[in-house]
């Protein structure tokens, strides 16, 4: 990393952190309107705003510009939300009314077989609440995430998702050879995987998506497939009135040799494609999906 990145990376983390100063004195509510708004017109600047547009005509070929634009700054403000909700995550976390559950009986019944499983979502409304949530109702995870460039936005969001997990049995680990390494021993030692399944990996497979060949990472299906894992849906949406929704689908098997993982992953990506669908304004558009 050169200087000029290096300094680049703190002055966004130190206007980030001023922002927040400055919003304490508000109440949250008006927080996040501010939050939400600048980060819509801020993102509507951006070179990826034209990312997010051309992503969303590829799934919505049929909606002209100006529905387009709505979804995009709709996805805007839920990505806004997201950093400020970041910010007091553990206690988001703790308020019983923020967060509404269903498919409890999934969970249950999961709870009551006192086997691994391997959740999946997508970046859809606020995803950071997913593993926390998990780990604070008993289910010991390992997550994935990816390294952000920005090393101390990296390390900040690091360590808001550490605090708001209640035990020391789950814990998040960056792409790559040593979280492969450690989502293993986890598996080996009862611990569930967390896994969002939405965006390109170029070491990955192509599987349709929308339609479209897209590269893809399966090798969470070779570990499901090895450890017979069950694959559980943690479908993720936002309110309108702001609130959150986490679904429990029904869970997915993964021990038919004669259905390989390019065919099973595709089989989640109609799952996921339907939740996008459904609720377009709370999916992450602005990365390069397509490409």
């Amino acid at each position: 990393m050169t200087f000029f990145i290096s300094v680049r990376y703190f002055l966004e983390f130190f206007l980030f952190k001023i922002i927040i100063f400055f919003l304490f004195p508000f109440s949250k509510k008006v927080s996040s309107k501010i939050i939400t708004n600048s980060f819509m017109f801020l993102g509507k600047l951006s070179k990826y705003n034209q990312i997010a547009k051309n992503n969303c005509k590829m799934v919505f070929p049929n909606l002209n510009e100006m529905e387009i634009s709505k979804i995009i700054n709709n996805s805007w403000q839920n990505l806004g939300h997201n950093l400020f909700e970041l910010t007091f995550l553990k206690e988001l976390l703790e308020d019983e009314h923020k967060i509404e559950i269903k498919g409890l009986d999934v969970l249950k019944q999961i709870k009551k077989e006192n086997k691994p499983v391997i959740f999946f979502s997508i970046h859809s409304s606020n995803w950071e609440v997913c593993v926390p949530f998990l780990d604070q109702n008993g289910f010991k995870t390992g997550a994935i995430y990816r390294h952000i460039n920005n090393t101390f936005f990296n390390r900040y969001i690091y360590k808001k998702r550490t605090d708001a997990l209640k035990s020391n049995d789950s814990f998040y680990t960056p792409k790559g050879k040593v979280s492969a390494k450690e989502i293993l021993e986890g598996v080996i030692n009862s611990k569930n995987i967390f896994l969002l399944v939405d965006q390109k990996d170029s070491a990955g497979n192509e599987v349709n998506f929308f339609g479209k060949k897209v590269k893809t990472q399966i090798g969470f299906l070779k570990i499901a497939r090895k450890y017979k894992l069950r694959l559980v849906p943690m479908k993720n949406i936002r309110l309108p009135n702001n609130k959150l929704q986490i679904t429990f689908e029904k869970p997915l098997s993964h021990n038919n040799d004669e259905i390989s993982d390019e065919k099973k992953m595709l089989e989640i990506n109609n799952i996921i494609e339907k939740w996008i669908r459904e609720n377009p304004d709370n999916w992450f558009w602005q990365h390069k999906r397509f490409n």
